[in-house]
């Protein structure tokens, strides 16, 4: 299992105790993705980014709802990869 998250490089500049939203999840449990295919949507300090594929695969879980909020570094998924 692969973690998704929220790339480290858009938190540079946010302060510490901020949590992103996930705005809308552009695919659905247990669906098939290519790497680099958007997965979510998220919402950080008014910035939309899209979350994506780190590899081929299935994404496997989705751990933060759209609507829930969650921490820097926090996974936001589980991506089962193709072998």
């Amino acid at each position: 299992m692969t973690a998704i998250t929220l790339d480290d490089a858009v938190w540079k500049d946010v302060e510490e105790g901020t949590e992103a939203l996930v705005d809308r999840w552009l695919v659905a449990e247990g669906e098939p993705v290519r790497a680099g295919q958007p997965l979510v949507s998220v919402v950080l300090v008014k910035t939309t980014f899209e979350v994506t594929a780190p590899a081929d695969g299935v994404l496997e879980r989705i751990l933060v709802a759209a609507g829930e909020t969650f921490a820097r570094g926090a996974p936001i998924g589980t991506l089962r990869e193709s072998r």
